[in-house]
């Protein structure tokens, strides 16, 4: 949702692009236009999102439900912080488990769909007068477990539509006579666990509620019935247990159209109690633990005999027994149960019950028995179909092979008692059992074929004992068994044909034993399982070989927690014939996981909907490892990974049925298009408690059906990469993204994801062109002066850089020996006779033999003239410059000695020699900067001087120190600074070999 600081900085948003528009008078039109453009373009880009989220402060949206809310757990005191941003149009909404106190008037006016509203477990005290107005179409309200000890008249107005009120486990002592009398639709009210005591306010305040069904009233502080409005005809089902009832004191006809009534655990209620009230509807009457006499009852009350529950009642002995059923017989009771729980009973004799009403069931649970005497207690029951011994003392199953049939009997319970062991034949009273309950015993043993004869046998448990061993027989003759449970045993090992003979049975339960073996033929014979649970085992190992002869039928395989791990990640495939698997559980391998995922793992599962990877450490899935689940709607991978390796994109190309992906904590830094984008059926995703700092803009469009999304406990960056994401949950109503307004930003201190600043994102256009126009002024007025001004330097400058990149970083790395020529000549063609007359003859003649480039000779023709120089410097050793007038005039000359000098100085290599045809005055080198610099750090030659005294002798001396100059190495190796002598006009024999040395720069 927006709040009003949003939007108010959108609409100052929008007044400063207006006032761009209207008070820069240095725009024009066709860049107002430009402005607008660009303005709408951006407004267009929001709208045309496919995909759009938004968030509740304190709620969630059910996923699996539409249009229901859970706002439980929030610490929450204020209803309207919880209730306050949620749509008109949620129908249920859970708001338990928070701090309320109060509900103030009007809480949910804004909620008139609602129909169910759960308020338990706060801290209720006081709810307001019309707390709940504008809810006329709520059917449902649970206030219980909080702190109510008052209700006004008007608490609950306007519910007219409410058919289930739960206020239990309050403090109320009182009720107001007109607090319901709003609630014509009432039918189920629950009162239970609170200190009321006035009976008569009670029946007051819903006398007129027409519909009313059940009264729940245990738990209270009424000490009598006494009343002077009566019941709506109407109730059915009314409990009174665990007050303080010692006489009723209601009329005769009060309880009339009750067929349920629970008077329980009222300690002091005597049986007189009962003598003169209309009890004849009463089709279930509980009076467990109270003084009730079950004999006075019977004789003295209208109560049917055949509907009352004995349970609790202190009928231990004998005698009590028989005079119990002796009793129902003469009053010619129609038994269907016969409940006898909680009566202390430790024995019973063979026959006890032959004197009492045939009935289908009997319930002796909660009691002392230590043995069943194969169940001669229940001789003469012909119709007996049920018989219920749980929780009782029994420590055994003795062998039954002579006593009486009970060809009725279709189930049988003996859970909760301390049975060791199981003998054979123990089940021979009961052939036609259907359902058989051993669980929860200390069964450490039982005979091969200790259930032989139960052919009529579907379901089997034998969950949470202590058996170690099963046999190829201990099954045979189960020919019917759909339901095997085995669950919480200590056996090891599944031999071969354990299970051969069950060839109906659908589900198997092996879950939380000690199982580390499976022998190759373990399932044979189960041609109809689907369900199969080996969950909490250790099973290092899964092979094909272990499901071949369940293939054809299998669809849920449960393997968690076991010890499976890989080696190799060229492990086959177990599953590969599995084609009708459709749930697999592979969550919380131990010690450290699976760790590794061998190549189409998962390869044959097409039939796969679910796939529970959770609490795996697995370093990396491969592209190709959910491949084949082309079916799969639901994918776990909550904390199945270690975050090293990111999920590679297109790891879920292929899962475009996948509806449900849970994927927290797994380390995931990137959410993304090239990972997600194919998930084009996804309705839920959870990345809880990642690395992720953005989220890609392309992915939510490419997620069409996407509805919930999770990113709770993940560092969002509140920067500019996510600005889109914030405007992405402001103006949407598609997609929730879960707790919005609890993500912080990691990289602002106290700062909102929802509301971080965005400013420095969505600066003016005006600013940009306003920069953008003064510098394109700037640049046509000043350019125009720097080309006529710095033209040849900029011209210098170009080609500079083009040997820069080209010739350069080959030849700085070459040896010495690599040079193809010793010098490049570099003259102006007004001095060529002298090269040709006077050079070539002393530098390539018999004496000295150099190889020297010339341009008229050796540059490659076709090729660009700059390219020939640039080639020709650096393939060179040395750089000739024969410098005259004419040499200074040439624009091709300037630029060969302003590329060498290039090399000179930035390669540092002593490469450049000047040699002077005639005297030049300081004046016109002034011009020429580079060469003056050259001349100031390196030494040059002057050719003699018609003039000179000895010219012959001046000239032999300056072919020497040319050629010397020549030969000299293009580095100094000392690095010093050497006196340079500079040979003018006539150069004398005293000169030095260090006064022509190259010096470094």
């Amino acid at each position: 949702m927006m709040t009003t600081s949003d939007t108010a900085k959108q609409k100052n948003r929008r007044i400063s692009s207006f006032y761009v528009l209207t008070l820069h008078p240095q725009l024009d039109d066709m860049t107002k236009s430009i402005y607008i453009a660009l303005v709408f373009s951006g407004l267009l880009f929001q709208l045309v999102l496919l995909a759009a989220g938004y968030s509740f402060q304190n709620c969630i949206e059910n996923p699996s439900q539409n249009n229901s809310f859970n706002c439980i757990h929030r610490r929450q005191r204020n209803i309207s912080a919880l209730v306050g941003d949620l749509p008109s149009w949620a129908t249920v909404l859970n708001v338990s488990h928070n701090y309320l106190q109060d509900i103030p008037e009007s809480s949910f006016s804004q909620l008139r769909q609602l129909k169910t509203l759960r308020m338990d477990s706060n801290n209720l005290q006081n709810i307001s007068d019309n707390a709940f107005s504008g809810l006329g179409h709520l059917e449902t309200l649970n206030l219980s477990s909080n702190n109510i000890a008052h209700l006004s008249s008007a608490a609950f107005a306007d519910l007219v539509n409410l058919t289930w009120l739960i206020l239990s486990n309050n403090v109320l002592q009182n009720l107001s006579t007109q607090i319901f009398s709003g609630l014509s639709n009432l039918e189920i009210l629950s009162l239970r666990a609170n200190s009321l005591i006035n009976f008569s306010e009670i029946t007051e305040s819903v006398t007129h509620l027409s519909q009313l069904r059940e009264l729940d009233l245990c738990g209270n502080s009424l000490s009598s019935l006494q009343h002077f409005s009566g019941f709506p005809r109407s109730l059915a089902i009314l409990y009174l247990c665990k007050n303080h009832l010692a006489t009723l004191s209601c009329e005769y006809s009060f309880l009339s159209n009750i067929h349920l009534l629970d008077l329980s655990y009222n300690m002091q209620l005597q049986s007189s109690a009962l003598q003169n009230l209309n009890l004849k509807n009463i089709n279930s009457l509980h009076l467990g633990f109270t003084q009730v006499s079950p004999y006075q009852l019977l004789n003295d009350s209208s109560v049917n005999p055949g509907h009352v529950d004995f349970s609790g009642m202190n009928l231990s002995t004998k005698n009590l027994l028989e005079n119990l059923c002796s009793l129902l017989k003469n009053r010619n009771a129609s038994l269907h149960m016969l409940n006898l729980q909680n009566n202390g009973i430790r024995n019973l004799e063979r026959a006890i019950f032959s004197t009492c009403p045939l009935f289908k069931t009997i319930n002796l649970s909660h009691n002392k028995l230590k043995k069943t005497n194969c169940l001669s207690f229940l001789e003469d029951q012909k119709s007996l179909v049920e018989v219920i011994l749980e929780h009782n003392r029994l420590n055994g199953l003795e062998n039954c092979s002579r006593s009486l049939r009970f060809h009725n009997v279709t189930q049988l319970s003996y859970r909760y008692n301390r049975i060791l062991s199981v003998k054979s034949h123990a089940f021979t009273p009961t052939p036609r059992l259907q359902v058989l309950k051993l669980n929860i015993n200390n069964i450490a043993y039982m005979v091969k074929r200790a259930f032989k004869g139960l052919k009529d046998l579907i379901t089997l448990r034998l969950d949470n004992n202590l058996l170690t061993d099963l046999y190829e027989e201990s099954f045979v003759g189960l020919d019917r068994l759909q339901i095997l449970n085995l669950r919480n045993n200590r056996i090891a090992v599944i031999f071969n044909k354990t299970f051969h003979t069950l060839n109906q049975l659908n589900i198997l339960d092996l879950g939380g034993n000690k199982i580390s073996h499976l022998q190759p033929e373990a399932f044979v014979g189960l041609k109809n399982l689907k369900n199969l649970y080996l969950d909490r085992n250790y099973l290092k190992e899964i092979y094909r070989e272990q499901f071949e002869h369940v293939q054809v039928t299998l669809q849920v395989l449960d393997l968690q927690r076991n010890l499976i791990h890989f080696m190799s990640i060229h492990t086959s495939s177990p599953f590969v014939k599995l084609s009708k698997l459709q749930d697999l559980k592979l969550d919380g391998q131990q010690p450290f996981g699976i760790t590794l995922l061998p190549h189409g793992f998962f390869q044959g599962l097409k039939s796969l909907k679910s796939l529970y990877l959770t609490n795996n450490k697995i370093y990396t899935f491969q592209t190709d490892t959910f491949d084949d689940l082309i079916s799969l709607e639901f994918l776990s991978l909550d904390n199945c990974c270690r975050g090293v390796a990111p999920l590679r994109p297109g790891i879920f190309k292929n899962l475009r049925n996948l509806k449900r992906l849970s994927a927290e904590n797994i380390g995931t830094e990137t959410l993304s298009a090239k990972v997600f984008g194919n998930l084009t059926k996804l309705h839920i995703l959870q990345l809880t408690h990642n690395n992720i700092k953005s989220v890609d803009s392309a992915l939510l469009n490419q997620l069409p059906n996407l509805r919930y999304l999770d990113l709770r406990l993940c560092p969002l960056s509140c920067t500019c990469i996510n600005s889109w994401l914030q405007n992405w949950t402001k103006n949407n109503n598609k997609v929730q993204l879960v707790y919005l307004y609890n993500l912080t930003c990691p990289d602002l201190s106290q700062s909102n994801f929802y509301s971080f600043d965005l400013k420095v994102c969505y600066q003016d256009f005006g600013v940009y062109l306003f920069a953008t126009t003064s510098a394109l002024l700037f640049l046509m007025t000043v350019f125009p002066l720097l080309y006529v001004k710095l033209y040849w330097h900029l011209k210098y400058t170009y080609y500079a850089f083009s040997s820069w990149f080209g010739e350069y970083w080959r030849r700085l790395q070459d040896n010495e020996e690599q040079w193809k020529y010793d010098a490049f000549i570099s003259y102006n063609s007004a001095d060529e006779k002298w090269v040709l007359n006077e050079l070539l003859p002393n530098l390539e003649g018999r004496e000295s033999s150099y190889r020297l480039c010339l341009h008229h000779r050796d540059f490659e023709v076709g090729r660009n003239i700059v390219d020939n120089i640039v080639s020709a410097i650096y393939a060179s050793r040395k750089t000739l410059c024969v410098v005259s007038q004419h040499y200074l005039s040439s624009e091709w000359c300037s630029l060969e000695i302003q590329l060498a000098s290039y090399r000179l100085f930035h390669e540092y290599r002593d490469v450049l020699i000047l040699v002077f045809l005639e005297p030049i005055s300081e004046r016109q080198l002034s011009v020429y900067h580079r060469m003056r610099k050259v001349m100031l750090r390196k030494t040059y030659l002057q050719w003699p001087s018609p003039d000179c005294s000895d010219p012959v002798q001046a000239q032999e001396l300056f072919w020497s120190q040319l050629r010397r100059a020549l030969r000299s190495s293009s580095i100094n190796q000392h690095g010093e600074k050497v006196q340079e002598v500079r040979e003018e006009h006539c150069p004398i024999n005293e000169v030095t070999d260090d006064e022509i040395s190259y010096l470094m720069p």
